[in-house]
């Protein structure tokens, strides 16, 4: 899958993942490879990736919303910490 993190200032993140968590409004929940189209907002929390080599990167955000499809990934941050 494709992500591209992006604050209202610049492109945070690009790359190949695994799998994603974000701290969704209801809870928090993961995307995998073949996820169901999703539009969600986000809050305050951490934005844990998995790469294609099994590294994990943390990022801390500050709310925003995340589009799913096709796998790719739309993540828009209010910021990033």
């Amino acid at each position: 899958m494709k992500i591209e993190i992006i604050t209202p200032d610049k492109k945070v993140y690009e790359g190949d993942i695994k799998s994603v968590r974000v701290p969704g409004k209801k809870g928090s929940f993961q995307v995998l490879k073949d996820h169901a189209p999703i539009i969600s907002t986000l809050e305050s929390g951490m934005v844990i990736m998995i790469d294609l080599d099994g590294k994990e990167t943390i990022l801390e955000i500050s709310g925003g919303v995340i589009e799913v499809k096709t796998n790719k990934i739309i993540l828009l941050a209010d910021s990033v910490k």
